[in-house]
């Protein structure tokens, strides 16, 4: 399934903020996009922390992955 169909229901059942970036694709590929050090886009990130990039990934797969990284805040 495409994360951006699953990304609202893990914010509801983990009770945490998710924050969508959508932009223009020319801003992704701009000089001071590649200087900030985020992911190209599409991709999730949970904190620093980059979970995927340019794929889609396992629900079960992304549930595991924030199960996680919420355990070591």
């Amino acid at each position: 399934m495409h994360f951006s169909r699953m990304i609202p229901g893990l914010g509801e059942q983990f009770d945490i903020e998710i924050k969508v970036v959508s932009k223009p694709r020319h801003e992704y590929q701009s000089a001071s996009y590649a200087e900030s050090g985020l992911p190209r886009a599409p991709a999730i990130m949970i904190g620093d922390e980059v979970i995927v990039v340019g794929a889609d990934i396992d629900e079960a797969d992304l549930h595991n992955k924030i199960s996680r990284h919420l355990h070591r805040i």
